[in-house]
């Protein structure tokens, strides 16, 4: 019933939740990585406003 080079029905279904969950995955894994780039944004810019409010009250008496 099936000739040379075409893929059964069976196959095809595997091939194609294969690739769902393979791209699923890939996803998963960009979002945790643009989380992890975002969290260390967020504490860079929290570091340098410390920085900036120590340097300013260094000067004055509180």
């Amino acid at each position: 019933m099936m000739g040379r080079g075409v893929v059964g029905d069976k196959w095809s279904q595997r091939i194609l939740w294969m690739c769902a969950i393979g791209t699923a995955i890939s996803l998963y894994f960009v979002a945790v990585e643009r989380h992890a780039q975002n969290r260390q944004r967020m504490m860079a810019e929290g570091l340098k406003s410390m920085d900036g409010a120590s340097s300013q009250t260094d000067g004055q008496d509180v």
